[in-house]
């Protein structure tokens, strides 16, 4: 089923007496989702309104990324959350994921640039955020809910998104002899430091990254204070300012996880596992390939950790029961007939 307005999506949501599966360019997908009727998007595409003044972007939800991208080049302009570029790759599928890459410790995770959205619930109604609703969800903040929810609640057609500028000069700082444990320091040094750090990372081949952006002036003053703050922890190099692009990675072999973390943590996560694939978000965010079906034997930690690759779904640790009620309560709020459960 491919829609190719917001009112025939509303239809087909109505109609349905199977579970759906709420699906753009496909390339965001986990283990167990999409097993439903395939519900194609990608007819939902243009951008509705683009003012670069006003740093405001409003799109359909089928729209291609890159086209999204290019659009804002063109005016000299980003998404500052930075999304991984995937091909077939749409912003409903960013937004609906939470996709958000290295700068997410400057300038916030993809819901935090959402300034808001329109959809379609399971019972086949328009609902918008903002100004006149079709539908009263006053106590909720759809905004929050609807980035990250995998289509489970319902099927983004619009979004409106706070866009920023590409910034003037760009340097990228690395520490080559730190392993992905030992990195975690020096990042977490920049981070807290004032040198206004847009990324901080290890990459396997680089060793530790710390980005900085902004004028030209202000990045020379930055880079040489970072340099000298950072050579307790070894040499201080050039790094590959490609990298970055290069965070979310793929697992030619075997499952990828996906490990969420304190920085403070990710060391004693980092010891029990094989070599990362990345580490991001100054060690809050592992990334690392397992032999297929293998689980990771990972101590109590405050975070989570998916299996984004593999046969089956699995997150760990299992959800907390308070957590699972609040979520089977918003589903039965937004979803009652369990059309998205799939």
């Amino acid at each position: 089923m491919r829609p190719e307005t917001e009112d025939d999506l509303s239809q087909l949501i109505r109609s349905a007496s199977a579970p759906l599966s709420p699906i753009g360019g496909g390339t965001r997908l986990n283990p167990g989702e999409g097993q439903g009727e395939r519900l194609n998007v990608s007819g939902l595409r243009g951008v509705v309104l683009y003012e670069p003044a006003a740093l405001t972007l409003v799109v359909r939800a089928g729209t291609p990324l890159a086209e999204v991208q290019a659009a804002l080049a063109a005016e000299g302009q980003m998404l500052a959350f930075e999304p991984d570029a995937r091909p077939r790759s749409t912003i409903g599928g960013v937004v609906a994921a939470n996709a958000s890459g290295p700068r997410r410790v400057q300038a916030g995770a993809c819901r935090d640039a959402l300034l808001g959205v329109r959809y379609v619930n399971g019972q086949g109604e328009i609902v918008k955020n903002g100004g006149r609703v079709m539908k009263n969800v006053t106590g909720y903040d759809l905004v929050k809910l609807m980035a990250g929810s995998r289509g489970r609640l319902g099927v983004l057609t619009e979004v409106a998104l706070k866009t920023a500028p590409i910034p003037p000069c760009v340097a990228t700082l690395a520490l080559p002899g730190l392993d992905a444990a030992g990195s975690v320091a020096a990042l977490t040094t920049a981070l807290t430091g004032p040198y206004d750090v847009s990324g901080a990372a290890w990459f396997p081949g680089q060793g530790a990254l710390i980005r900085i952006e902004g004028l030209e002036g202000s990045v020379a003053i930055r880079r040489r204070a970072l340099t000298e703050k950072l050579a307790g922890f070894g040499e201080v190099a050039e790094g590959d300012g490609a990298s970055w692009s290069r965070m979310v990675p793929t697992a030619p072999e075997g499952d990828l996880w996906r490990i969420i973390c304190r920085p403070s943590e990710a060391p004693v996560l980092l010891a029990t596992l094989p070599q990362p694939l990345a580490v991001d978000w100054g060690g809050s965010l592992i990334w690392v390939a397992l032999p297929a079906g293998e689980v990771p034997a990972l101590p109590k930690w405050s975070g989570h950790a998916i299996r984004v690759s593999g046969a089956a779904a699995l997150t760990l640790p299992l959800p907390d029961p308070v957590v699972a009620r609040l979520n089977a309560s918003l589903s039965e709020r937004f979803d009652p007939r369990r059309i998205f459960a799939s």
